[in-house]
């Protein structure tokens, strides 16, 4: 069974004040299976992040099919939707999939443990002390377990990009999208963040990954993916595409990151 599946799936953003559309996603086809990690690479621009926000419906497609555990969500053309589904059915499907951003988004009132109790509270509907329980848990597989009632502000960004993969974890997705996670942090901030990423790929969760750790992409990826002014068009394992790359464009890309 397949995780995540899209189908010619395409994207134009349409400029507002005289400015011409921007095509972000051009007939993106991708098949993740169970358990895989996709780590997907390109230039700023190359519609990675406006890809990763389709799968959970934080954009809208015109054009394609999108399927999450082998059942269809979305058959879009012309930006109209042809799939009946029910509403809860659907947002059940979607919760399958957590997100962890580049910017980590904590609510600042709340201390660490009270970003993470949010979604088991209120969208799990968890008692409080289940929801604290699973959270607690959370807070130290995420290696923060001393930190639990510290508030964002109070934390380096490492941390509070770990909390915010705890909250991710705390909605049990069966697939988690990280879009650049280590973007904004200092090399040794990101090694926090990469360590726990690498523990959640050989705990076997399916992950898709955009990212430039190219060290990463190389010891953790089962494919990497290559994008390109909002197209694939190269992937293959690490080995294949970061060592021997086929397209032209891939070795330049490669060669300006390496």
């Amino acid at each position: 069974m397949s995780m995540i599946k899209t189908v010619g799936v395409c994207k134009t953003f349409y400029g507002k004040r005289g400015l011409p559309p921007l095509t972000a996603l051009k007939d993106v086809s991708l098949t993740v299976e169970q358990g895989e990690v996709i780590c997907i690479i390109g230039p700023s621009g190359a519609g990675k992040s406006t890809f990763l926000r389709t799968l959970n419906r934080l954009e809208t497609i015109d054009e394609g099919q999108i399927y999450i555990e082998d059942k269809l969500l979305f058959d879009c053309h012309n930006g109209v939707n042809s799939v009946k589904m029910r509403n809860d059915e659907r947002s059940k499907l979607l919760l399958e999939t957590g997100m962890v951003f580049q910017r980590f988004n904590l609510f600042p009132h709340k201390t660490a443990i009270e970003n993470v109790l949010l979604a088991p509270l209120h969208v799990r509907k968890l008692s409080p002390e289940s929801a604290r329980e699973k959270s607690v848990k959370l807070m130290e597989r995420v290696g923060l377990i001393d930190k639990i009632d510290m508030y964002p502000s109070q934390l380096s960004g490492g941390q509070q990009q770990r909390v915010a993969i705890a909250r991710a974890l705390a909605m049990e997705p069966k697939i988690m999208l990280f879009d650049e996670p280590t973007s904004s942090l200092d090399p040794e901030l990101s090694g926090e963040v990469l360590a726990v990423m690498k523990q959640l790929a050989s705990d076997g969760m399916t992950m898709i990954v955009v990212s430039h750790e190219m060290g990463f992409v190389r010891e953790v990826a089962d494919r990497v993916v290559f994008m390109y002014e909002g197209a694939i068009l190269a992937e293959g394992s690490p080995e294949q595409l970061l060592t021997n790359p086929s397209n032209e464009r891939t070795r330049q890309f490669l060669q300006s990151v390496l």
